[in-house]
């Protein structure tokens, strides 16, 4: 079977059919969060490692390390930072440096800018994932001698010159084009995680159905490992959590090895508690005296003061024990073990909870 391994300095990550679904932690990202670009350009990489270690704690075998930043006001003082290929080198650089100094989870080397990929893979311990290459030919000589340097697996993105096409053959013939041109550098399928691109249902109402028959056919006549950007699927759909859940084990039995997604349920913020308890009395309701914020928004279904693995890293698991990549199901009983709940000693009774 397809095994593409990944590895820090002292662990290893597999992707495989048939090993448990490989979660790529995606939150160091900059792009579209203005706080962490922001936090950047200042130099603060607090959130950065805040971010690695959450994730790692949630259950993500892999972090993904994202160098995509814009940094306007330092633009105003040199017009050099306009360009990413002068940005992102150095970043990288330090950011896989920070969240390595905190964690020792495998990464995921993310950037469109190959200086700031080869930066990446010089600065990171192991064997890291690269992220990506695509099927335009100047891409592809680009960032294939970098696989084969160090040798290290790769995301393939199934679009080309002509753009992401709306049909999955098109899609599908692009990754194996990528297959084929990585075996001209030497590089084996087992090292090529292909990502066939996964569309908003809410746009188009057969992207569930297509990702699966993609994966299917990925998986049987190339015999790739394949990936995606999970939440694409639910974007612009009210309650995508209830999307995600779903689409995720349903994408897994068609053949999908892993994913690139939000492994935390971010904590719910002061301002939203104190929104909700303003409701909560102008509708007369009474709170216990001393009610702390954690049991607030447990009682009312808000989520958590905490960073805590999400309702996503939940389907995974269960779909891991119910495809048996969890035996005896040991993975799935130590995720739901309560804090407190164990037996009070060597042939205890168990404590009762209140």
């Amino acid at each position: 079977m397809t095994r593409t391994v990944v590895e820090s300095k002292t662990k290893t990550a597999i992707i495989g059919f048939d090993e448990p679904f490989c979660v790529i932690g995606e939150r160091i990202n900059p792009t579209g969060r203005k706080i962490l670009n922001a936090e950047l350009e200042a130099g603060d990489f607090s959130r950065v490692e805040a971010d690695a270690i959450a994730q790692a704690a949630a259950g993500a075998s892999i972090l993904d390390i994202n160098s995509g930043a814009v940094f306007s006001n330092k633009m105003a003082e040199d017009p050099r930072y306009a360009d990413n290929n002068f940005v992102e080198p150095t970043l990288m650089r330090e950011l896989v440096l920070r969240v390595q100094a905190v964690v020792d989870t495998p990464l995921c080397i993310d950037s469109s800018v190959p200086g700031a990929l080869e930066n990446g893979l010089a600065a990171a311990e192991g064997r890291p994932l690269l992220n990506s290459v695509t099927g335009e030919e100047d891409r592809l000589e680009l960032v294939l001698p970098l696989v084969k340097k160090y040798n290290v697996p790769v995301v393939a993105i199934s679009n080309d010159d002509t753009g992401i096409s709306e049909d999955p053959d098109v899609r599908f013939a692009v990754a194996k084009k990528i297959v084929e041109r990585a075996a001209d550098f030497g590089i084996p399928a087992h090292d090529i995680v292909v990502d066939p691109l996964v569309m908003p249902v809410g746009a188009m109402g057969t992207a569930g159905l297509q990702v699966y028959t993609l994966v299917r056919r990925l998986r049987d006549e190339l015999g790739v490992n394949t990936t995606c950007g999970a939440s694409n699927i639910s974007f612009g759909l009210p309650n995508r959590h209830g999307i995600n859940n779903a689409f995720l084990p349903m994408a897994m039995v068609a053949g999908m090895t892993s994913a690139i997604m939000n492994p935390v349920m971010l904590p719910v913020s002061q301002k939203k508690i104190a929104a909700k308890k303003e409701v909560i009395c102008a509708a007369g309701i009474i709170l216990p005296e001393g009610m702390d914020d954690e049991s607030f928004v447990t009682l009312f279904g808000m989520g958590s003061t905490l960073s805590k693995a999400g309702k996503e890293m939940e389907a995974i698991r269960a779909a891991n024990f119910l495809m048996a990549n969890d035996p005896s199901g040991g993975a799935w009983i130590k995720f739901n073990k309560v804090p407190g709940d164990d037996v009070g000693g060597r042939g205890g009774r168990k404590r009762r909870r209140g």
